[in-house]
Order: C-alpha cells, then sequence, then structure tokens
C-alpha cells in the first residue's frame, strides 16, 4: 500500500509538471533484502550461487547478491565449513595465540576442488600462521593441507631468513588469491605492521613457490593501518585495480575503502593523482600514523550520513560506519561490477551486516560505487530532465576519520549551473556519464537510477571521482 501511495504521488506530479512518460525512470521491482553478518566478506561464484566467507568461519549465501542466507558462523565443533577446526589446525592456533580465524579466502583451482586460504592471528601482535585447505564441495567441510606462512617469529628466522621486523615484514592475515590475465596465480595480504605484499601460487600445490620469502612489498609498513587487499582485473581499461581498507575497523576507527591500480598484477600500483602507493607508509619508528597515509589512494566510500530533508517523503536518515574490508565482482554476463564489503551503522555501535553496491568505471578509468546497495538495477540512457533537480550530496574527502560526513543540498539546474549549498556547474558527456563541478574541483561519474529504501522508491543517483581520489554521492530529493 506505501508503494502504491507513494507512486501515486509520482503520477500526479508528473502530470502537473507535465512530464511526459518518457521521462519517468525505470520501475525497479522492490527488492526483498535479507541481511547477513559476515566481517571481512570475500566472495566466489560456485553452482549459480554467489558465496561470501568471513572471519571466524562466518559465511552466507546469495542467487542474487540482494537475499541472503547466513551458512556458518564462529569457530566451533559442527561449524560445516571446518567442524573441528581447534584439532584440525592445532598448529596454527598454538602459533597464533588465538582460538579463531580471521579474514580468509575462498578459489576453485584446475582440479575443480575449493581451496580455502586461512589465517589466525594473536591481534595485539602481528604473530600470526596462514594455511590452505581444501574441500570437494564449497560448503565444506574443508580438511587442512597445512600453514604456508607465519609471522611474528621471535626465536627463530623470518620466512626472508632475517629476524622478523614488525615495521617491515607483513602479518600474515587477509589473503586474496586470484588468478591473472596470463593465469598465473597470485596471493596478495597483508594488514598494518610491515604492509602489503604479493607472493607467486603454485597452482598444482595451492601453496607459494619456494625461495620467496614473503614475495614483493605493494605498500605500507611503520604499523600503518592499511589491510584486507583485494586484487580486481578489468578487461575494460586493462587495469589491475588494488582495493584497500584505511583506518581501523571499529565503529570509532574511521575505515574506509581505497583504490590504486596497475597494469601489472605485481605493481607498481599508483593512485589517481599519480602517487606510487609504495611510499604509502607512516615515517620510522611511528605507530598508525594516518596523518602519513590518508593522501594516498583514491577514497571510494567512508563515513557518511544522508540527512532527512523537510519536505521529502517518508524519509529517514541512511549512512554507514567504517565500511571496509572488500571484495569485488565482475559478472561477465552482465558487464556489472560488485562491491562487498562489511559496515557498521550510525546509532547502532558494533553491530555490522554486509552491503553489496554496483560498481562502475567513470571515464578515466577509475571505479566509482553507487551510493545505494544493489536492488537488481541496471545502468540506463537517461535525459537532462531526469536528471537534473534537488539532490542530497556527500563528499567522502581524503581523511581517515570518525567523523560521519552529513549531506547538503545543491541543485542540478537547468542552464548547467550548481546551486545550493555548493555551487558549480554540472554537464552530461554521454547518455549516463557526467562531469560535476564543484569548488573548482571536477568529478566523473554516472548517473544511476536506483531503489531507495529509506522512502521505498526509485529515485536517481550520482557517483563520481575527482583526480585527487575523493569521491561525491548525490540522491535525487523526492518531495510531495
Amino acid at each position: 500500500m506505501r508503494k502504491l501511495i507513494l507512486l501515486g504521488f509520482l503520477t500526479l506530479i508528473m502530470l502537473i509538471g507535465g512530464c511526459s512518460s518518457e521521462e519517468t525512470l525505470e520501475n525497479i521491482e522492490e527488492p526483498i533484502f535479507k541481511n547477513v553478518s559476515v566481517h571481512d566478506p570475500s566472495i566466489i561464484l560456485a553452482n549459480d550461487t554467489f558465496y561470501v566467507f568471513g572471519s571466524h568461519l562466518a559465511s552466507a549465501k546469495s542467487d542474487n547478491l540482494i537475499s541472503w542466507e547466513q551458512v556458518s558462523d564462529g569457530v566451533h565443533p559442527g561449524n560445516p565449513l571446518i567442524p573441528n577446526a581447534l584439532e584440525e589446525m592445532k598448529e596454527t592456533f598454538d602459533w597464533a595465540e588465538s582460538e579463531t580465524f580471521w579474514a580468509p579466502d575462498v578459489i576453485q583451482l584446475g582440479d575443480g576442488r575449493y581451496y580455502m586460504y586461512y589465517n589466525s592471528s594473536r591481534g595485539d601482535s602481528p604473530r600470526s600462521a596462514m594455511g590452505v585447505a581444501v574441500a570437494d564441495d564449497i560448503e565444506g567441510p574443508y580438511k587442512d593441507l597445512g600453514i604456508i606462512l607465519k609471522s611474528g617469529m621471535i626465536e627463530e628466522p623470518s620466512e626472508d631468513g632475517t629476524p622478523y621486523d614488525a615495521t617491515v615484514h607483513p602479518n600474515v592475515v587477509d589473503p586474496h588469491v586470484f588468478f591473472d590475465q596470463d593465469n598465473k596465480l597470485w596471493m596478495v595480504y597483508g594488514s598494518y605492521s610491515g604492509g602489503i605484499y604479493i607472493l607467486k601460487i603454485d597452482p598444482d600445490t595451492a601453496k607459494p613457490y619456494p625461495k620467496q620469502g614473503y614475495g614483493k612489498k605493494l605498500l605500507g609498513a611503520n604499523h600503518s593501518r592499511i589491510e584486507g587487499p583485494y586484487i580486481q582485473y578489468s578487461q575494460e581499461t586493462g587495469y589491475y585495480y588494488l582495493f584497500l581498507s584505511f583506518g581501523g575497523l571499529a565503529a570509532d576507527g574511521g575505515y574506509n575503502l581505497r583504490v590504486a591500480r596497475s597494469k601489472n598484477p605485481d605493481g607498481p600500483y599508483y593512485d589517481s593523482e599519480g602517487n606510487d602507493m609504495i611510499d604509502a607508509h607512516g615515517p620510522r619508528g611511528s605507530f598508525f600514523e594516518d596523518n602519513a597515509i590518508k593522501r594516498y589512494g583514491a577514497k571510494l566510500i567512508g563515513n557518511f550520513m544522508f540527512l532527512r530533508t523537510e519536505n521529502e517523503v517518508l524519509s529517514g536518515t541512511d549512512g554507514y560506519v567504517s565500511p571496509g574490508h572488500n571484495s569485488t565482482f565482475y559478472d561477465e554476463d552482465t558487464g556489472k561490477y560488485f562491491v562487498i564489503f562489511h559496515t557498521r551503522f550510525p546509532n547502532r555501535g558494533e553491530q555490522h551486516e554486509i552491503r553489496v553496491h554496483q560498481m562502475f568505471m567513470n571515464e578515466d578509468g577509475w571505479p566509482v560505487i553507487a551510493p545505494n546497495r544493489y536492488a537488481g538495477e541496471t545502468i540506463d540512457a537517461y535525459s537532462k530532465k531526469q536528471v537534473m533537480g534537488e539532490f542530497k550530496l556527500i563528499n567522502h574527502g581524503k581523511d581517515i576519520s570518525k567523523v560521519n560526513k552529513k549531506s547538503v543540498i545543491i541543485q542540478l539546474e537547468k542552464d548547467g549551473s550548481i546551486s545550493g549549498n555548493v555551487s558549480g556547474n554540472w554537464k552530461q558527456t554521454g547518455d549516463t556519464t557526467v562531469n560535476i563541478t564543484l569548488n573548482n574541483i571536477t568529478y566523473k561519474g554516472i548517473f544511476l537510477n536506483q531503489w531507495d529504501e529509506t522512502i521505498a522508491n526509485n529515485i536517481m543517483t550520482f557517483t563520481a571521482l575527482s583526480d585527487e581520489g575523493i569521491a561525491i554521492w548525490g540522491k535525487q530529493v523526492l518531495t510531495e
């Protein structure tokens, strides 16, 4: 009933305003969202079903990226993924001085079996172990193949034969295993400590080739708060995109997603300003020095809150707190990119859920994230009349902060100017693409008609990124 009333309002508004049927937005069928909690979700498609695997042996599945079903959660006897993990991976837990797993990754290799790259860490130090387990079925049970990397050594040499140095060497957690365009297998990994590293993996054994040590460093050092690496190749642009989470994962940690790119899977990676990511680290002797790293990487999403306006239809506040530790997926059949991450929410403490948003490449070949969660929408050609009007604007900035970026109101005027709380100009550069200039900074992105949960209706949105690596989002205001 609520949806029918709102659609009636829209029809009346268009009739009064003289808007033709050709100017109406595509009606997205109301989605049925079902939420799950999987921290650090890593996605894989198996048997036409999407699975995400996360910390503490949590997993979930979905056939549409909208409605999710919890499969497992918690390291305990009977977890279907690894029913006897504390016994099966005893060597790992003994080394890590822990009884739980951190962020894993699952990949299907040439033998048709599924390989889980698991890891455990003490947490207050980089004393960690990473191993691999294998299963015939995506939902397990997984059988241990042994430890492949260790970190945090005290009385023995590190993986490269030198004494372990936490400011230089990696914390062996947060793996992502992927094939490059030459069908070579890699694993990128790391969190805080000495930074993010990448290793070559033998696809026949599922383990690193020998004599690599920890592999090649891509960025980070001196305990910089950078973690959760994930690499996605784009046929469209010819780049490998390295997604990273900066900041702390807690509700007050300022977690945010960033990206850099390279023509090679093992780098070097550069951000949208041309900065070499190998320089992204704190100074020697520093600890969690966010000011030293905040300029690196294009920041795609951080803390935000869309505020309700006085004349808006049935709206509430909408926002995320510390969104991060993502994976990505490219659907070859539809040409859609997706980003999958966990997030916390305003005034809900540390409770978290996964979110899936559609992602697009802007005209400069940089990913931009749609403002609303995925609801089945497909990008289309939009007329000027469809995209102009009043919008709530979020500027994600480049900072690492617990503060929520709050929306302000702007108006995309018919003459191409922008008025309201921020002034500038805008121009459609194609059927879906747009350039938005605010305070003399140009952001390049796209328009997208999306379902909005707060008003249970369709609205126009935009997402764009500047050369400085700053993302902006807009959501059209639907009024009575």
